[in-house]
């Protein structure tokens, strides 16, 4: 719901003062704590989990979300075999498989940026992590639209002929045809590079460029044709996304935020700045409770919301309990908050009784505003500041302490504002968490008295079963040809290596390892490769790495040529040329 431009920028205004009070945290991100943060010893821990993690192992600070689809799609899980019905609002990671069936769509987002899957589509997340999306497009077509590059960022889309790397901030649209024979590039905005069969091609704006061949790419450049009705639907999803008021409160970085804007209202409170109340929820709504949860690795238990707008409050930000109703509090403005599976601490962690009439159970409640979010997961220092200080107003003083409480369990002196807010804290039976079972539906009543003592944890003591990694989704009605998901495709960068299934996780973990006897030298262990760099250590079955690219013999240097002057002539009537490091831009040109 819209508000007028003179409330906007009244609350604008107001939090302005609010903030100028507020102590400045953000540059606190390159000090590291002197936590030491361990791996939750109730959880199943990788191998030497007792000691804090690395940046390097720290798990990315992004994902993707299933924000909207129609029709049937699907989702695969990365390591699993199965195909399920993807849910909405399920963030999405390397690894994972997604078919748009037969007249279906779909549409994704990574903060800022938006993917969009047209019918008989097969994308694969090759690779997702702080500055990397490699994507997999087997078959089908996307619209990608890029608003946001940072120096160091790598946007690659790799087809079975090959591989495009988006060079700027723009719109794109990639097609594959069936036998992945030839790949169509069309530029509405922005520039980018294909490169296939030994040769690069430039791509600029207001351009489609049609390769074909694999061995050997044949490429024809030409003007965009009139939009179709995938192009469109695209291009008005963008409108609804460039009018959107809550980017005037938080990052357009924050996935999900343009969908609070027709579900809730933006107001100033007191001693919180500018917060959102959601409108319309089911009576006894609290955060956390209608949805289930997953297991995704490497962060482990992670929420699903049901609500349509039910992402960017769950994975950012803290909430609050204000005059009777619950506040979403987002953090500081920031470019690129830290994604986190749950932001709440859970009270009884699977093994306690403080539930009527059921076994173990487990309980949570959300984090207010100022508290530390402790991660059950490994790692770094560093993440640990950034996770909290980009979500919250805290001082890493704050967040040091708390930490080291938890690591030498002092607990008892910790207390939690929500906990204490009747019918915050939700629990469910230990079968319902680890199914993926809908929560709201399978709630179990908490005594006081025992809820009162139950312990609170950074994470449940429950190991997930092949339900929690396919969560709420039902089996596939449908799913892409077994040959489509394992086709080849060309790349540039080797991408991240496949992820095991979490049965061939959970076996590894039960290996004992030995130390070699005399006279017998131990193996390294296999690392991952740098970026761009690649050697016989590690290949991907899927992948193929572009041949590097040769000097064109003289008459294909002629035929560049001819290129090279019509791009000089389409820029020149064109002039002046976009701005292509605009963050919000009109569609209306597209058209």
């Amino acid at each position: 719901m819209k508000k007028p431009r003179a409330l906007a920028i009244g609350f604008l205004l107001a939090s302005l003062l609010f903030f100028l009070q507020m102590p400045l945290q953000v540059a606190a991100q390159d000090q590291a704590p002197a936590a030491d943060v361990t791996q939750n010893a109730d959880q199943s821990p990788p191998p030497d989990a007792s000691q804090p993690g690395t940046p390097a192992q720290d798990p990315p600070s992004r994902v993707a979300r299933l924000d909207f689809s129609s029709g049937s799609v699907s989702l695969q899980p990365g390591g699993e075999g199965d195909w399920v019905t993807a849910v909405t609002n399920r963030p999405l990671t390397t690894g994972d498989n997604l078919w748009a069936d037969k007249d279906s769509h779909a549409e994704l987002e990574i903060g800022s940026t938006d993917l969009r899957l047209s019918s008989e589509t097969s994308v694969t997340f090759l690779d997702l992590d702080d500055h990397t999306t490699q994507l997999k497009l087997s078959l089908g077509s996307i619209i990608v639209r890029v608003r946001h590059l940072d120096d160091g960022d790598n946007f690659e889309i790799d087809t079975p002929n090959l591989a495009f790397t988006v060079q700027r901030t723009g719109e794109y649209r990639i097609d594959v045809n069936a036998d992945g024979t030839e790949t169509d590039a069309t530029v509405w905005q922005g520039r980018g590079e294909a490169t296939g069969g030994g040769s690069s091609f430039v791509v600029i704006a207001d351009q489609e460029a049609r390769f074909t061949g694999t061995d050997q790419l044949d490429h024809q450049i030409s003007e965009i044709p009139p939009a179709d009705d995938f192009d469109n639907w695209a291009f008005d999803r963008d409108r609804r996304e460039d009018q959107s008021e809550s980017a005037n409160y938080i990052s357009t970085e924050v996935t999900g935020y343009e969908d609070l804007d027709a579900y809730g209202q933006w107001h100033f409170a007191a001693g919180f700045g500018p917060v959102w109340t959601p409108a319309g929820v089911a009576l006894g709504w609290a955060p956390y409770r209608f949805g289930h949860w997953v297991w995704i690795e490497p962060w482990g238990w992670t929420w699903v919301e049901d609500e349509p707008w039910g992402f960017a409050p769950f994975h950012y930000g803290r909430w609050a309990f204000i005059e009777s109703s619950w506040c979403w509090v987002p953090g500081p403005v920031v470019v690129r908050p830290v994604y986190a599976p749950a932001l709440v601490a859970f009270v009884g962690g699977g093994g306690f009784h403080f539930a009527v009439g059921v076994g173990p159970a487990v309980g949570w409640f959300p984090l207010a505003p100022g508290e530390v979010y402790v991660p059950a997961y490994r790692v770094s220092p560093l993440y640990v500041n950034n996770i909290n200080i980009t979500n919250t107003r805290i001082s890493v003083t704050q967040v040091t302490r708390v930490y080291n409480d938890y690591r030498n369990n002092n607990l008892a002196h910790i207390t939690y504002a929500n906990q204490r807010v009747p019918s915050a804290v939700t629990a469910v039976s230990h079968d319902a968490f680890v199914n993926a079972r809908p929560v709201a539906r399978n709630m179990v009543q908490v005594d006081a008295k025992a809820l009162a003592e139950a312990p609170v944890s950074r994470g449940p003591s429950v190991q997930p079963e092949k339900a929690s990694v396919l969560g709420a989704g039902t089996p596939a009605r449908v799913q892409p040809p077994a040959a489509i998901v394992n086709r080849q495709v060309v790349a540039t960068r080797m991408p991240a290596p496949p992820r095991a299934s979490l049965e061939q996780r959970q076996s590894a973990a039960n290996v004992r390892t030995v130390t070699p006897g005399p006279g017998q030298p131990a193996s390294r262990p296999v690392s991952h490769p740098a970026p761009n760099a690649f050697n016989g250590n590690y290949s991907h079955p899927l992948v193929r790495t572009a041949p590097p690219v040769q000097a064109r013999p003289q008459e294909q240097q002629s035929e560049q040529s001819k290129f090279n002057a019509w791009q000089r002539q389409r820029q020149q009537r064109s002039a002046p040329a976009p701005r292509p490091q605009e963050h919000h831009e009109s569609s209306d040109h597209r058209r």
